[in-house]
């Protein structure tokens, strides 16, 4: 079994048990922990789910598109064939003043790179998507919305906060783009890989979703070992990263479970 496998599995069960159950602005009741916690060393396995299938290329396109895009328009997943975003756009066709907009608005990726080449030890390496100015005018407000980053040793760490986590949809698109990311930024600067931490302030699986984690948490003795990652050790320009440069190898997994986003 996979350590993503693991941690995850483990939280969904806490949740299934000692999980608090209310209503939210969905309408659709959940159960949900506080300050649930999945660590990962990358130099040692790289983190996806293979008790259900995780649609990698999607999540990796869906991180390209908020940090390297940094666009708030829609139209450039659409024209990929990513419609996850779709109900939550605006006329424009776009989600307002969040997540991609964000980065650009403060070239936040430019000033972390910066940083980490020149002063790596810099304790202030943050990028946040959690504008308070600008908050009434996103469609949807970031939920993974805090990055922080540290340099230990020649390797690259990152913590990512997430406010709020839809275990079974979410989350596993959150992890595992956001590993990828670390490795992204880790090559353009010249650091290997360190410790990935993903912090979920609110853990939750809504009610209509709970057939499906039963389902993937029976799958736990059928699952595989991580899958490899290959970023094309060319690219040493982050803006010059395609979803090409960027594969799994030998991703096995149990297969897709179907369960519903709520809005």
């Amino acid at each position: 079994m996979s350590l993503a496998d693991k941690q995850y599995l483990e939280i969904v069960k806490r949740i299934l048990e000692h999980g608090y159950y209310d209503q939210n602005r969905t309408g659709v009741p959940t159960y949900k922990l506080p300050h649930q916690i999945m660590q990962f060393d990358l130099e040692e396995e790289f983190p996806i789910l293979t008790t259900k299938f995780v649609a990698f290329k999607t999540a990796v396109q869906e991180m390209l598109w908020i940090w390297q895009q940094q666009t708030n328009d829609v139209t450039w997943l659409n024209e990929r064939n990513i419609h996850i975003w779709d109900q939550w756009v605006d006329e424009n066709n776009t989600i307002g003043k969040a997540y991609g907009y964000q980065i650009k608005k403060y070239q936040q990726v430019d000033k972390l790179i910066e940083t980490l080449k020149t002063n790596p030890q810099d304790r202030r390496m943050i990028v946040s998507l959690w504008n308070i100015e600008d908050l009434p005018e996103m469609t949807l407000q970031p939920c993974a919305f805090l990055t922080m980053w540290d340099v230990t040793d020649g390797r690259l760490n990152c913590m990512l906060v997430q406010r709020s986590g839809d275990i079974p949809l979410g989350v596993p698109f959150n992890t595992t783009q956001y590993a990828v990311l670390v490795h992204l930024i880790a090559q353009v600067v010249g650091l290997r890989v360190g410790l990935f931490t993903h912090v979920i302030n609110n853990a939750h699986i809504y009610e209509n979703q709970v057939d499906g984690m039963k389902l993937q948490l029976s799958r736990a003795n059928q699952a595989y070992p991580a899958p490899k990652l290959w970023i094309n050790p060319d690219i040493k320009d982050f803006y010059d990263f395609t979803i090409d440069d960027i594969k799994l190898i030998d991703y096995k997994h149990c297969g897709k479970i179907k369960m519903e986003v709520s809005v």
